[in-house]
């Protein structure tokens, strides 16, 4: 997915087995890889994990999960609290091998918590902790936000059309005119590329966005009117099923 890249002051306290990160909104890190699997989480704000999959969104009530060496980078959207936790290799093989993102538990994040706050532990009671952590993400589904990159030219070119104006509510015949393929080519490639609809891809993407305006201070009527939906009911019901809360809910548990 494309972003804008921007220096961002980021005010960090690293250690060896995680980490916390305060980004202004719109910070964004460069491309890299670590040596060892880690856990993300955004106490405060947004965070969105790019990979050459595409885009994962972690919002408040999610864990995100990036193995070793796989190449990602970080974008915050709000004033976002990262916290990073570093997973030893035996613990780490309990965990997919591909990035995943998990719903997060009440426990889930108070781990979290813990091991990056202020109190210091040592190495038994990280390892402790470690294993509770994984054992609350292995017992909650895994529940992405994840927005998959397609790889085909004209998809990619439907797909700048749709990041650049959220709200654009042309049919993929309409569209289709404006790229130079028919509806019937972009629907197959869709399916085929991302297993989805032309309505479901976009719905997902308008939610994306919402998440990253909401985080930022909107409230919900601009919100819903910004990303396409004329009605901010069908906005509600929208994000509603996907998120599992109100856009309201989740605006107040962001910030």
């Amino acid at each position: 997915m494309p972003v804008r890249r921007q220096p961002a002051a980021v005010t960090s306290r690293v250690w060896p087995s995680g980490g916390v990160h305060l980004w202004p909104s719109g910070g964004t890190s460069a491309s890299h890889a670590h040596s060892r699997g880690h856990l993300v989480y955004a106490a405060r704000g947004v965070l969105s994990v790019h990979t050459e999959g595409g885009t994962s969104i972690v919002p408040a009530d999610r864990i995100a999960w990036t193995p070793a060496g796989f190449p990602h980078f970080h974008r915050a959207h709000g004033e976002t609290d990262m916290r990073i936790i570093f997973l030893p290799d035996a613990i780490a093989r309990r965990v997919p091998e591909r990035p995943a993102v998990f719903l997060a538990s009440g426990l889930a994040r108070e781990v979290v918590l813990a091991l990056t706050g202020e109190r210091t532990h040592d190495r038994a009671a990280r390892d402790r902790l470690h294993r509770v952590l994984v054992d609350e993400l292995r017992e909650a589904r895994e529940q992405p936000l994840h927005l998959p990159e397609p790889r085909d030219d004209r998809l990619r070119t439907l797909a700048a059309i749709l990041y650049e104006n959220p709200s654009e509510n042309g049919t993929l015949a309409e569209l289709g005119r404006r790229i130079g393929a028919s509806s019937r080519t972009l629907s197959r490639l869709l399916r085929a590329e991302l297993g989805m609809t032309f309505y479901e891809w976009r719905t997902q993407l308008r939610v994306y966005h919402a998440l990253v305006l909401l985080a930022e201070g909107h409230d919900t009527v601009r919100v819903a009117h910004a990303c396409g939906w004329s009605n901010p009911s069908t906005f509600i019901s929208a994000f509603t099923g996907l998120l599992g809360t109100t856009p309201g809910r989740y605006r107040a548990r962001s910030r």
